[in-house]
């Protein structure tokens, strides 16, 4: 298939050359030299507007640059700056006009290293309510309500299929449904709809090969998509599977290590008593390997409270590991508040024969207190699995925040912005 040529005028206002890429599909046309912008749809070029400014604007994707997006290559015919003023605050952003002469015209818009690729729709979107505001409903989505301005054309380059104008003003308003935007440009007794998805500097800079690196996108944009949408999901589901294989740990580890006991006996403590309250058991074996070892307090306290101190004392080589426990327990007609029981575990106690020293105490003019002493060998140690459990939800948690703070900041740039609670009452 030959090359469509492009078509060449001369510009009257600077005799330079113009070229037109848009064929007969292009109205309006901007000198590349002095920037006049001229009316192509006749044979006879004339003047629609000369050029005022005073400073000029280079496109980042120059006139005539081809690019492959999706599977068609489109060439860059038009360039436009439109610029947006609300009070004390301004910004603008660019517009590149694409044209393929068997697809026609589709858009890239770029803001603070933000770009999308938009396509003129001819279907209206059906209004709708989403979130407590106007929303539009079109192509299966729900789009809702961001913001809207009014822009005003502030520089032109290139071809244009409309009698394009620096100065041109259009009433805009956008809606999201990330990647996706949904936008009209409203003049007197027109409204024109398009579709807009997001793309990144990345992407653009590979369809039109472009040099260098794109520069960083700045901020949120109103279509962003959030890179924690698909994650969130996915981390909670790796959460659940992961708290289920611990859970199976949790109950190899009883089966493997269930514990036995190695001693138990009873006792009774009387505060009254004027003789050493320190006492020792009968000795027990301790078998195997290296183990943890558990000491049960089992008593009958009631309004009151016991202290116990403990020496566990290998029988042969006089090792002693020393350690105490409070019991307490009290009651009235609105609940309870303590227990009767209490335990402690002994890490990495080597084999042997043992023996344990006792000394209660209990406060003065107390009952006698009857207790039950039970060391058990081995013990599951189930404090390691909770602490695994409550770290296992670092992730699902710090993912989730993360996109609730990306789409708080999102919105926090549209007309919808949550409202600060300062100011008068």
């Amino acid at each position: 298939m030959a090359a469509i040529q492009a078509k060449s005028i001369s510009c009257p206002n600077c005799g330079g050359p113009v070229q037109l890429r848009g064929f007969a599909h292009t109205l309006s046309v901007v000198c590349p030299q002095c920037l006049t912008v001229l009316d192509a749809s006749t044979p006879e070029v004339q003047i629609l507007q000369k050029y005022q400014g005073k400073t000029q604007t280079k496109p980042t994707i120059p006139l005539g640059a081809r690019g492959k997006l999706g599977d068609t290559q489109y060439e860059v015919i038009g360039f436009q700056v439109r610029q947006v003023s609300d009070g004390d605050d301004s910004y603008s952003w660019n517009e590149y006009l694409l044209f393929n002469p068997y697809k026609g015209f589709r858009y890239l818009t770029e803001y603070n290293g933000h770009w999308n690729f938009v396509h003129v729709e001819t279907a209206l979107p059906e209004q709708t309510l989403g979130r407590g505001r106007i929303a539009m409903r079109y192509g299966g989505k729900t789009f809702l309500a961001f913001d809207s301005m009014r822009a005003i054309t502030a520089y032109v380059l290139g071809e244009f299929p409309w009698r394009v104008q620096v100065g041109e003003s259009v009433a805009c308003q956008d809606f999201v449904a990330p990647p996706l935007m949904l936008s009209s440009e409203a003049t007197a007794g027109d409204i024109t709809w398009s579709r807009a998805e997001y793309m990144t500097g990345a992407q653009v800079w590979q369809a039109f090969k472009l040099p260098g690196s794109p520069p960083p996108a700045y901020g949120i944009f109103a279509n962003q998509p959030s890179p924690y949408s698909g994650n969130i999901g996915s981390s909670w589901r790796t959460w659940l599977w992961l708290n289920v294989a611990l859970a199976g740990l949790v109950f190899l580890f009883m089966f493997i290590s269930p514990g036995h006991v190695a001693f138990s006996d009873h006792y009774a403590y009387f505060q009254g008593v004027k003789t050493d309250s320190a006492f020792v058991t009968p000795a027990f074996r301790l078998e195997g390997r290296n183990a943890n070892v558990e000491l049960s307090i089992h008593t009958d306290l009631d309004n009151n409270w016991a202290y116990f101190n403990f020496a566990l004392i290998n029988d042969q080589t006089g090792q002693t590991f020393d350690f105490a426990r409070e019991v307490s327990y009290y009651r009235d007609s609105d609940g309870s508040e303590g227990s009767r029981n209490n335990s402690v575990i002994v890490p990495s106690v080597p084999s042997g024969q043992y023996y344990l020293r006792v000394e209660p105490e209990m406060a003065a003019g107390s009952p006698y207190v009857r207790y039950e002493l039970e060391v058990r060998r081995n013990v599951p140690n189930y404090g390691f699995f909770g602490i695994t459990a409550l770290l296992l939800l670092i992730p699902p948690v710090l993912t989730t925040f993360r996109k609730g703070s990306f789409e708080a900041a999102r919105w926090r740039e549209s007309d919808y912005a949550p409202k600060s609670s300062g100011g008068d009452d």
